[in-house]
């Protein structure tokens, strides 16, 4: 799944990383809501989170706040097709929202090998 949620890798910026979303067609955007759920922002459709496989997903830190903790995955809309990404927040400074549906696409990733 290429890159590992779980590891801060580098000191790259929220839209440095979306931008490569980005480049690599994940152009769209998607919204975390209650009940573990991801909107579509292209054609509105709401499905579970833990229905999602994200192609990719990043995690960042703040350079000087690391209470700044964001993910960022990259989606592909199951209704649609649309292409883009989603930023959640983790941490104790995280939505009800976003915790619920980062752990329901951390829980779709494939076991590490």
């Amino acid at each position: 799944m290429g890159d590992d949620a779980g590891v801060a890798r580098d000191a790259s910026t929220l839209a440095e990383i979306v931008d490569g979303f980005g480049r690599d067609g994940f152009t769209g955007s998607f919204r975390s809501d209650p009940g573990a759920r991801v909107a579509c922002l292209t054609c509105r459709a709401v499905v579970e989170g833990s229905t999602l496989r994200p192609a990719s997903m990043r995690r960042l830190e703040g350079a000087s706040d690391p209470a700044d903790m964001l993910a960022v995955a990259a989606l592909v809309c199951p209704v649609c097709a649309a292409r883009g990404t989603l930023v959640l927040g983790y941490g104790p400074d995280a939505s009800p929202e976003d915790s619920d549906v980062l752990s329901a696409l951390l829980a779709t990733r494939p076991s590490a090998r």
